[in-house]
Order: structure tokens, then C-alpha cells, then sequence
């Protein structure tokens, strides 16, 4: 971007932050996550640092948001309540070390260490005491004057309402700050009530604690158990280091975080970030980061404020599950079943970890909802190892040279004229010999689902079908070392490895086998649904239309789509093709995997998984459940009995939280099979 984009850019992200944080700390309203609004931020900030020349009194960056609400009376804070920058990566962390290294003497920068605190998704207040007494407790408001919610904190026991000096000598006035949260057990709870009564859910607990404390009847606020913690004394006592303030807190009788944690340099601090960002389901409540201080008082002050932040402090976030950027282009993808997909070509973000450049649009009517046009910004989300998904458009940082997308009429890759059946939304390729259906089609026979072929990937398919090598999946099992040492950058060790991996995976389940053919509308479930009435692979082969729908979960779109696959002559060649090259293991049924484990703690109950587990994979963690006789669902709903929630846990976690369905680590999960 030249200067003049950027400037236009700047003016874009002010406008979109300043109307999404007045929504949300004046209004009480969201319509876009945290994690988004987080991803706004930073890239403005970035973009400040870089061009300090466009930056304005008026910037998001150089203030601290919302007003106080006009039903409470104003607080002026003696000492203004800041804000933090946000960090998202080690090389974040380590160019804010590096800005406050220029403002500092050799002997500070040799004394720098830190004091970590674990970021709490709730909200900022203060408590004011005089002669030991709790006088007034208000919100952060603008950070200079806040909402007089006094009565609502004292419905908080974890909050004293007096204090004893023990051995300190108490000063006439003591100003604390702090933490007010919800637990995720009241957050559940409490949604677990509204949809008893038909009433919305809420989105997060922060928007229980900021709805809670801006009650007008203490009575409310009281029914919501919100919790507290300390975090800091501005006034009454004079510390060397932020981890004695702690301790004098905790002595006075406050709530502190016992799991905060001093770190001397910034690799304890990573290592800090790590533990808790693996480690976060553990806790009782929900947190976004740790908050990183420098330990030295002294030190801090001297730093100063720059803006609505110190520059002594700065919030470490966890990697964000939902983040902003661009869409570069939209471009088309035909699927294994002729399915046309619209994917967004995204400038690069990095989303819970991994650099994402893609998401699904999914089908022309999302295109619509959506309303998104290709140079859009736009909010993007994933879950665990869930494609990436675009969940809205920022349209108040659209600069009108924006283009709307068309889908197209005829099949981008073999030019057939495209369908749309009476009961799908979806646009599809109706030629089956399209060579973008037949790759995909590949690609899900040696998915990790299906048989699971290491080595051969994506990229070696389309040699091997570009060279001629193969034309059918069951041409896979007949490659041999020659054909395969012949390609370029393919040396006689690699053909042996892949002919191996090849060999090794001919042997395969019934559910697998089937799932790998790629029938339409059969996923996993589905097959292992089939097995459990037809038992072998003939039987399902002969089985007609009327015999598919008896299955309880199968109806009459599914049991069509089985039946046209087994009838169609040139899928009963490729079915033959490939008993001849593979083992076909029938596999124990689900009703007699219940029977033998009927005592299990598993037998009978409903479980859905989300996020990544370190232990296992999710398809041997599926294996297992089934096993003992338990039942796997994709989808999170009141009829599941279990969440399973690994690493990055996403909407499937929330929406259990809001329905206030059981949810289990992995480790409690292995407590269970043991």
C-alpha cells in the first residue's frame, strides 16, 4: 500500500473500532467477537508504529473507550485506569521489549524482570476504602471516569467489605483494582435458564458480568455469583516490586490468582504463555492471555503511559481463534460429488497458530447472506482442526472499490452446463468424468478417514494422474516400485516407501472401505451404520432402496444416493477392481460392542469431540467410544451426553457451555476408558 491507502486505511479501522467498542462498552451490545475486534486493534496499531505520522488524538490507540451510562452516577478515578496493548507472538513480545530497552539505562535494562498474570475475560473495577471500609466501587469507564456500581459489587462476597491492617499500617485512603468474572459453571447455568424460558442465550461470560454490575437492583446482580480477583493497590502503599503488591493484597484479605507467576526473563514468560495456553480448560473460568508487567515499580512508572496504554504492561493473547483481513479474490472449487464451493482468497492471518489463506464460502446463497465482495475485510474463524470459515463482513471498511462476485453457469474446469437440483442449494458439475471430481475423488480415498495412505498426498496424485500411472483409486494398489522412480524428484528410496505405505494400508475395515468409496451423503456415521445391518459388502451391493431405508438413521435422499452408486456399472467394475487388491476386514457391530461393555461408563451415552488431542487421534478416540458402545455425534445439540474439548476447542465448546452440557478434558476422558 502506498501512503495514501494506508491513511485511507487507518481513517477505516478508526471508524470500524470506535463503533464496535462504543457498541459494546456504552450500549452493552456485540456483533462482533473479541478476538475480532483484538485483530482490528492490532493491526491499527501496527500500522501507527509504522507511520506515526497519521496518528490522531482521536485514534482508538490514544484512548481508552466508552462512556459512563447516564442511569449510574459518574466516578472520577484519582489515577487514570489504562488499558493494554495487545500482543499476539514471541516476536510481538519481544519488539515491545525492545521499545521500552530505548527508554531505559544499562543498569534498568540488566534489572528488568517480570510479573505474570493470567488475563481473565471479565471487567476492569475499582474499589476505594477509607479507614478500611469499601466506599465506592466503579467501572473503568473512559479510564478517567467510570459508573458508580458500588451497591452491585458488594453483592460479590470474594470482595471484603472491610479490610484489616494485620501487620501493615493502613493508610485513610486504599484504592484496589481488580477482576469481576462468572465462573463457567454459573456462565452454563445461567443460559441453561434462559433457554428454559425461551429467552436469548448469552454470548460470552463477559456480557454476563458487564449486564450483572450495571443492574440498577443489587438483587440481580446478587443472583449472578460473579467472582472477583485483585490485581493491584494504585494508592496506600509504597512497593519496590508489582509481586509484593500481591502479597499485601492477599494479607489484607483480597482474592488474588494464585496461579499468577513472577518470570525473570521473557523465555519464563513464553514458557508461562505455553503452559496456560495448553492448560486453560482446567480452570474454573474463561481467560484470553496473561498479562505481562514489568516486576519493577520504579521502572514502570518511569516508562509512562503512551496513549490509553503503559508502556510497562502488555496483554499476551492466547492464538485467536477469530482474526480480520482481506479477501484478495474468490475463486471456484469442484468437490468429488460435482459440488461447485466458492473459496475466498484471503491475504494471509494467523489464526490459532497456523497461517490461514483460505475459507469456504460454501454455496452461492452464503454468498448473499454474507453480501461479501471480493477486497472486503473480513472477520475469519476456525475451531480446532475445522476448515476456516468466514463469519462476517466488516461493510463500514469497504472503500467502494469493492467488486461482487457471480457464480458461474458452466463447470470452470471441464465447461459443462451446471445443475441445481429441487432439493440442494448447491450448484453442481453433473459430469462425472470431470477430472476435477475424479482428483478429489482421489483425495478422499487416501484420506486419513479412508485408507489413510501416508506419503500419498494431494500433490502426488496429481502426478501420478498426469503422468497416466493411474485412472481409478484401485490402480493404486497395482503401482510398483518402477512406475514410480521414473517421476521427477521421486528416487528409488521414495518409490519404495510409498509402494510400502501402499501395501501396508491394503488392508482396511468395513466402515473405512466404505466411507472411501465416496458415496454421496455417506460420511463415517453413515457407514458404520451399514455395516451394523448388512454386515459384509455384498450383502450391501445387492441390498435395493426399500432395504437402505429401513436403517434408522438413513432416509430417503442417503438411501437414493447408495442405491445409484451400487447401480451404476462402471462403480461395480471399480468395486470388483478393488477386491482384488484389498482385505476387507468385517468388523465387530456396534450392537455387540454394546452388549459386551454394557457396564462401561461409556455404554449408550452421546458424545460430540472438539479441538485437538494429544494423546490420541480423534478417529482412534471415535474407535474407542464405539467400543464400549457409545454413540458419536458431529453436532453439538441437548440429546449429548458428553463434549470432549482438546486443544482449541471452538463453537462446539461454547454452544455445550451455553447448554450446559457436560464438558470433559482429555485427560478426564482417559480416567473414563481406564
Amino acid at each position: 500500500m502506498n501512503k495514501k491507502e494506508i491513511h485511507l486505511r487507518i481513517e477505516k479501522l478508526k471508524k470500524a473500532i470506535n463503533y464496535h467498542r462504543y457498541l459494546y462498552h456504552v450500549k452493552d451490545q456485540q456483533e462482533i467477537s473479541d478476538s475480532a475486534l483484538d485483530s482490528l486493534k492490532k493491526e491499527l496499531f501496527d500500522l501507527e508504529q509504522q507511520n506515526p505520522e497519521f496518528i490522531t488524538p482521536d485514534s482508538p490507540t490514544q484512548r481508552i473507550g466508552g462512556k459512563a451510562l447516564s442511569e449510574f452516577k459518574k466516578v472520577a478515578h484519582r489515577q487514570r485506569m489504562t488499558s493494554f496493548n495487545d500482543a499476539f507472538s514471541k516476536e510481538d513480545m519481544q519488539d515491545w521489549q525492545e521499545r521500552f530497552f530505548k527508554l531505559l539505562t544499562q543498569e534498568e535494562k540488566d534489572n528488568i524482570d517480570y510479573y505474570c498474570e493470567l488475563k481473565i475475560d471479565g471487567l476492569a473495577v475499582e474499589l476505594v476504602y477509607n479507614n478500611g471500609i469499601f466506599i465506592t466501587g466503579s467501572t473503568r469507564g473512559d479510564g478517567l471516569v467510570g459508573e458508580d456500581i458500588t451497591q452491585n459489587l458488594k453483592t460479590v462476597e470474594a470482595i471484603p467489605l472491610s479490610i484489616h491492617p494485620n501487620q501493615y499500617k493502613l493508610p485513610a485512603d486504599l484504592i484496589v483494582r481488580g477482576e469481576a468474572f462468572i465462573s463457567k459453571k454459573e456462565f452454563a447455568n445461567i443460559n441453561k435458564f434462559q433457554q428454559q424460558n425461551n429467552l436469548p442465550l448469552y454470548a460470552n461470560p463477559r456480557n454476563i458480568v458487564a449486564g450483572s454490575v450495571r443492574q440498577l437492583d443489587p438483587k440481580i446482580t446478587a443472583q449472578r455469583k460473579l467472582d472477583s480477583y485483585a490485581y493491584d493497590l494504585v494508592e496506600g502503599f509504597n512497593v519496590e516490586t508489582h509481586e509484593q503488591k500481591h502479597k499485601i493484597l492477599y494479607d489484607l484479605g483480597f482474592k488474588i490468582n494464585k496461579n499468577n507467576k513472577y518470570c525473570k526473563n521473557l523465555q519464563e514468560v513464553f514458557d508461562f504463555h505455553d503452559y496456560w495456553n495448553k492448560n486453560r480448560e482446567k480452570l474454573g473460568y474463561e481467560i484470553d492471555g496473561i498479562v505481562v508487567l514489568i516486576n519493577n515499580n520504579k521502572i514502570f512508572e518511569k516508562l509512562g503511559i503512551v496513549g490509553k496504554a503503559p508502556r510497562g504492561g502488555i496483554a499476551f493473547k492466547f492464538p485467536l481463534m477469530q482474526a480480520t483481513t482481506q479477501v484478495q479474490d474468490i475463486r471456484i472449487q469442484v468437490g468429488r460429488t460435482g459440488a461447485i464451493t466458492p473459496v475466498a482468497v484471503l491475504k494471509p492471518i494467523n489464526i490459532s497458530g497456523s497461517t490461514i489463506t483460505r475459507a469456504t464460502l460454501h454455496n452461492e446463497d452464503e454468498i448473499k447472506r454474507l453480501d461479501i465482495r471480493i477486497g472486503d475485510t473480513v472477520i475469519v474463524g476456525r475451531a480446532g482442526d475445522v476448515i476456516p470459515d468466514i463469519i462476517k463482513v466488516i461493510t463500514e471498511m469497504r472503500s467502494g472499490k469493492e467488486k461482487v462476485f457471480k457464480m458461474p453457469i458452466i463447470c470452470p474446469v471441464c465447461a459443462t452446463k451446471l445443475e441445481r437440483s429441487e432439493t440442494e442449494i448447491l450448484l453442481r458439475c453433473p459430469n462425472i468424468k470431470c477430472s476435477a471430481r475424479e482428483r478429489r475423488n482421489f483425495y478422499h480415498f487416501v484420506s486419513k478417514p479412508a485408507f489413510n495412505i501416508e506419503g500419498l498426498g494431494p500433490k502426488i496424485i496429481d502426478r501420478l494422474l498426469d503422468e497416466g500411472l493411474v485412472v481409478d483409486p484401485a490402480d493404486i494398489f497395482e503401482l510398483k516400485e518402477g512406475d514410480l522412480s521414473g517421476l521427477e524428484r521421486f528416487g528409488d528410496k521414495s518409490a519404495e516407501n510409498l509402494v510400502a505405505s501402499i501395501k501396508e494400508k491394503s488392508t482396511i475395515t468395513l466402515p473405512k472401505f466404505i466411507y472411501a468409496l465416496g458415496i454421496r451423503n455417506v460420511g463415517e456415521e453413515t457407514a458404520i451404520d451399514l455395516v451394523e445391518k448388512f454386515t459384509s459388502i455384498e450383502n450391501l451391493r445387492k441390498a435395493n432402496q426399500e432395504d437402505l431405508s429401513s436403517i434408522k438413521d438413513i432416509g430417503p435422499i442417503v438411501s437414493a444416493s447408495i442405491s445409484q452408486w451400487f447401480g451404476n456399472k462402471d462403480n461395480q467394475k471399480l468395486l470388483d477392481k478393488l477386491l482384488l487388491n484389498v482385505k476387507v476386514l468385517i468388523s465387530k457391530s456396534k450392537s455387540n460392542a454394546k452388549l459386551q461393555n454394557k457396564n462401561s461408563q461409556i455404554y449408550g451415552k452421546s458424545f460430540v469431540l472438539t479441538g485437538g488431542l494429544k494423546t490420541m487421534t480423534r478417529d482412534e478416540a471415535k474407535a474407542k467410544i464405539r467400543e464400549l458402545g457409545g454413540n458419536i455425534s458431529e453436532s453439538v445439540s441437548a440429546k449429548i451426553d458428553y463434549v470432549i474439548a482438546g486443544s482449541d476447542a471452538g463453537s462446539k465448546l461454547k454452544k455445550a457451555e451455553q447448554l450446559g452440557i457436560k464438558i470433559i478434558s482429555e485427560q478426564e476422558f482417559l480416567r473414563i476408558l481406564q
